[in-house]
């Protein structure tokens, strides 16, 4: 009960409310005291009536005029003339004497405490103004136990009564919190342990119902990310369920091609000269395809094998891309050019820096063709003390808006109309492998630019 929220405000409740009480029982007392005095000076005032009614009264007469009036004496001033109207014998001499007639707030709060602490009987003498005009003065002496007993009454009274009023309070608002929040806060982790038990399920989604503002902006933000989540874990599901398919098709089209390689090696001893030419590609087509296999089947069982670095002559890589390209691009008006410096070698793995050029020039070449406009596709290198860099720039319409936003994420970057976005997103994990990166320099009316950056290292040459 104590842990709950509900709990825990209904004793806050309790407590300020008490703290509240407090601070106004502290003018209270001060209050009732000064009335209370108020009510002795008008008793005697009463009482004294009697002595101008009549000269001579009794001394029993007197005795028990103020005892009624709770004094000792009554002094009354009138016309300028100060005269003792009743009189009765003092146990002790005169403590302290009160001013009543035009007293401070602090001053009578100040009074009042040290009154209700203090213990010892004393005789005060206490001024005030007749009531009604019916003189200039009026000072009365008397005991201060019948005063602090009051007060200490009046006290009781205070406490008790804020006391229920506290719980009476703090209970009213523990219901409202209840109702108000607590409920509310209870269905929202009801959904969220309902959502967390089977979050595929879009039926156990939250739908937003909470009046409080609050709650309600709450509840927004939880149904707005259950939904990404559950879009996302179906993706995944998705992609497991095609990498599984891949994995298999990987599997056969790798002994397919592996005999395939068998028939090329026979090819290569043919005295044609256009298939002595063309063997060698054909040959290394194959090879890239079946480590190509391999390493979709290797990806499948999350063992993507790490990049197998050597020195590699760069513009021998690019020319190999080159040389598939041009037969894809046939008889349109597409040209390759490169711009790499004479003799630049870098350390990269061979087969995976093929393919990440091969996918950008490859993605840019698919591209223009779609278009149908004349344009040309370039690759250029060039080296500092840190890095390689490599550019892949072509002068095409450039990259949609949607596809740069989720450029290197699987099936989401998709570049052209059907395309998977798979071919970016694999060469930005192949360069990561390499310690390097993939990035869109720019795109445009005039063209787009991917730079891939390879960085050198410390590791000693190979």
């Amino acid at each position: 009960m104590l842990n709950t929220l509900s709990g825990r405000f209904l004793i806050l409740t309790t407590i300020f409310v008490m703290l509240a009480e407090i601070l106004i029982f502290v003018p209270s007392v001060a209050r009732f005291r000064e009335d209370y005095l108020l009510s002795r000076l008008e008793r005697a005032q009463i009482a004294s009536l009697a002595l101008l009614a009549d000269d001579m009264i009794d001394a029993d007469l007197e005795a028990e005029l103020l005892r009624n009036a709770e004094v000792f004496n009554v002094v009354l001033r009138r016309d300028e003339v100060r005269q003792l109207m009743l009189s009765s014998p003092m146990p002790r001499p005169i403590d302290e004497t009160f001013d009543l007639r035009a007293p401070a707030a602090t001053e009578l709060i100040k009074d009042a405490m040290m009154r209700l602490f203090d213990r010892e009987e004393r005789v005060i003498r206490v001024i005030g103004a007749p009531v009604r005009e019916a003189g200039l003065l009026i000072e009365v002496t008397m005991q201060t136990s019948g005063l602090r007993m009051a007060m200490i009454d009046y006290g009781l009274n205070i406490l008790v009564l804020s006391a229920v009023i506290s719980v009476i309070t703090a209970f009213l608002l523990f219901l409202a919190v209840r109702a108000t929040l607590v409920r509310p806060i209870k269905g929202v982790v009801g959904y969220m342990q309902s959502y967390a038990a089977a979050p595929e399920d879009a039926r156990r989604i939250i739908q937003p119902s909470a009046g409080v503002v609050e709650l309600r902006e709450a509840e927004e933000a939880l149904q707005s990310l259950q939904i990404e989540l559950t879009a996302s874990l179906k993706q995944k599901e998705r992609l497991a369920q095609l990498g599984g398919a891949v994995a298999k098709v990987s599997h056969d089209l790798r002994n397919i091609l592996t005999t395939s390689q068998l028939f090329t090696d026979r090819i290569e001893m043919s005295e044609d000269p256009t298939v002595k030419r063309m063997a060698p590609k054909l040959v290394n087509s194959i090879t890239r395809a079946v480590n190509l296999c391999e390493s979709t089947l290797a990806f499948g069982k999350a063992e993507e094998p790490p990049p197998k670095l050597t020195h590699v002559s760069l513009i021998d890589v690019v020319d190999d891309v080159f040389d598939g390209e041009r037969l894809a691009i046939g008889d349109f008006d597409l040209s390759l050019s490169e711009d790499i410096p004479a003799g630049l070698s870098l350390r990269a793995d061979p087969e995976q820096l093929f393919r990440v050029i091969s996918n950008l020039v490859r993605n840019a070449r698919q591209v223009i063709v779609a278009r149908g406009e004349r344009a040309e596709i370039s690759v250029a290198a060039h080296e500092d003390t840190s890095a390689w860099y490599i550019q892949v720039a072509d002068t095409g319409p450039g990259l949609p808006s949607k596809a740069q936003e989720h450029l290197f994420q699987p099936f989401q970057g998709g570049i052209r109309k059907g395309g998977s976005g798979l071919g970016l997103a694999i060469s930005s994990e192949l360069i990561r492998g390499h310690g390097g990166s993939l990035s869109l320099v720019g795109t445009g009316e005039t063209g787009t630019t991917f730079e891939i950056c390879l960085p050198k290292g410390d590791v000693a040459d190979i």
